[in-house]
């Protein structure tokens, strides 16, 4: 699983929901936490995860950082 994708970079700026949408669709084996910025997160590595950092202000909820595994 090693081709397997890390990164998400085209969807920033997305609406979360929508960013959520396309990084299932390549890693449905991911559980997708969906944070809004600036929230205090848990330090740590986790392999099996990926974080969606959003802007809470807007009202589209546009990702504001690359999500990646992790």
């Amino acid at each position: 699983m090693s081709s397997a994708k890390t990164s998400w970079p085209e969807v920033v700026g997305w609406p979360a929901a929508e960013a959520v949408t396309q990084i299932n669709s390549d890693r449905p084996d991911v559980s997708i936490e969906v944070v809004p910025a600036g929230t205090n997160v848990a330090p740590g590595y986790n392999a099996s995860r990926v974080r969606v950092f959003f802007d809470a202000g807007d009202a589209s909820g546009p990702v504001l950082y690359t999500p990646v595994v992790g």
